[in-house]
């Protein structure tokens, strides 16, 4: 299963916030959005990094300052982001989020972000593969297919 099966069920809606923005205006899109990272793009509309909450709560663990809802998103976004093509693989994305570390992966067609996939895309498709294929085996040891 490659990347863009996932984006077909899922959509290629990404949200995004500018790197201007503040980090409440950040928080605030991830409540109301029940999301678990924003792209984050500049004055040009270009990607340049990911922010997500631990990278608030690492901010603040840091010391951020008594102003740290007013920080700007460019100063603790993850700046040097792990990207995918839709045509990866989900095994390949799967051990890439695993080995790295991280939650949410941008998806790109040359410098565009065409969606974002998340950790809990890849479980749900692993899974829905992994149904798929025990019904198979059932129905050949039950001998549903003709022999």
């Amino acid at each position: 299963m490659k990347i863009k099966d996932i984006l077909k069920v899922k959509g290629s809606k990404v949200y995004t916030v500018s790197e201007d923005a503040t980090l409440m205006a950040a928080t605030a899109k991830f409540f109301s959005n029940k999301i678990g990272s924003l792209v984050v793009l500049n004055d040009s509309n270009e990607f340049v990094g990911i922010i997500s909450p631990n990278d608030i709560l690492k901010a603040i663990h840091e010391g951020c300052t008594e102003n740290c809802a007013l920080q700007k998103v460019k100063e603790v976004m993850t700046k040097n982001v792990i990207c995918a093509s839709d045509e990866d693989t989900v095994d390949y994305i799967q051990a890439v989020m695993t080995e790295n570390r991280v939650r949410h992966i941008p998806i790109m067609d040359k410098k565009e972000v065409i969606g974002l996939i998340s950790i809990g895309d890849v479980v749900n498709a692993q899974i829905s593969k992994r149904e798929v294929e025990n019904k198979y085996l059932i129905d050949y040891i039950e001998g549903k297919y003709p022999g």
